[in-house]
């Protein structure tokens, strides 16, 4: 199992994840950030505003989230 935070994902906090696959942290992190959407978290509003942006562009996306792939695989297990 690997953690990783918030922040570590494109987010505002340092809430940690617990996964044992980028595919589990990545819907952690989507659910995480449903909920503050819903509370109207003004911070994690802006890191969703700059993430929306970053999605307009598929080639910048891909290279993000493989980004972020590769740094899940290179955290040791907890």
């Amino acid at each position: 199992m690997k953690t990783m935070n918030c922040k570590q994902l494109g987010g505002a906090c340092d809430k940690a994840f617990h996964a044992n696959t980028f595919e589990e942290m990545s819907e952690l992190s989507k659910q995480h950030g449903m909920e503050m959407h819903q509370k109207q978290d003004a911070a994690h509003l802006k890191a969703m505003q700059e993430m929306g942006a970053l999605m307009k562009s598929p080639e910048e996306m891909n290279k993000w989230f493989e980004s972020k792939k590769q740094e899940f695989n290179l955290l040791p297990d907890s």
